[in-house]
């Protein structure tokens, strides 16, 4: 009988998770972060949907996290241990990815970047860059060999709504879909203009631009709440994977099974 895997991505604003047979994703759910939680309170958040999809966390077998909101990741940590009776494999430092980093301080990197990375590359070979649209939209670039080499960091279309609406009287919240055009003609449209069509606008600049310091091309791969609308008005998205940082954690998870003391990762690539 093939194990349960639990997966967890706890972003700033969303937390992802998902559960795994094998290579198959059985079921998948989003829930608010909730930075203050308590690992009972997570424990009976999770325990609670996957009891509506039939399940429970009895029934789990391992867990892996990857956080980047330090007081949930020990708030995990302390669930496997409570509820699922064995520790959680938590991305970050000593955990074995299959990828060399070639940055300045790899201990910088959010987990959630370096899980997409692996995933995209081990999916579509490289070089790869893998865009995330979540709180902030981020640009990850794996080369042909598969080194991480870096990326981009730039404010997300909601982060962006929600400073632009905090800090301007007379703007209001708006749906974050695209405009009928370019040229606004109305506050709202124009909003819709410069924050959609805007980001799309600027992955595309900066994946045309990767790929020339790249010498060449790049597959795209977008991921994150909003990548399907995106990729449908972006000329430089090649694929997209809602589902690929539960993928990446799944194959980080099988590299980390059964596999001995791992190796540090500021001190040598794996």
């Amino acid at each position: 009988m093939r194990s349960a895997l639990l997966a967890i991505d706890v972003g700033n604003s969303n937390t992802l998770a998902g559960v795994f047979h094998g290579d198959e994703l059985l079921h998948d759910w989003r829930i608010s972060t909730e930075r203050s939680a308590t690992a009972d309170e997570l424990a009976a958040s999770h325990d609670q949907i996957l009891r509506l999809r039939g399940g429970s966390l009895d029934e789990l077998d391992a867990m892996i996290v990857s956080s980047v909101v330090p007081t949930l990741t020990n708030g995990y940590r302390q669930l496997a241990l409570k509820y699922l009776d064995h520790p959680a494999v938590v991305v970050g430092p000593g955990i074995r990815t299959g990828m060399s980093l070639a940055i300045d301080n790899p201990v910088e990197l959010g987990a959630d970047r370096l899980v997409n990375a692996v995933a995209a590359y081990r999916r579509y070979g490289g070089p790869c860059i893998v865009v995330d649209l979540g709180t902030a939209t981020t640009l990850d670039v794996v080369s042909d060999t598969g080194v991480y080499l870096g990326g981009v960091i730039a404010p997300g279309m909601e982060t962006s709504l929600d400073a632009l609406t905090s800090r301007a009287a007379r703007l209001v919240k708006v749906d974050l879909i695209p405009p009928e055009r370019v040229i606004g003609r109305s506050t709202v449209e124009s909003m819709r203009s410069g924050l959609v069509l805007g980001t799309v606008a600027m992955i595309d600049g900066l994946c045309a631009q990767i790929r020339e310091e790249l010498s060449g091309t790049a597959t795209v791969v977008a991921t994150g709440g909003l990548s399907g609308m995106v990729a449908k008005l972006s000329t430089q998205i090649d694929h997209v994977e809602p589902m690929l940082t539960l993928d990446g954690l799944r194959m980080i998870y099988g590299l980390n099974a059964n596999a001995g003391p791992p190796r540090r990762v500021a001190e040598e690539p794996r």
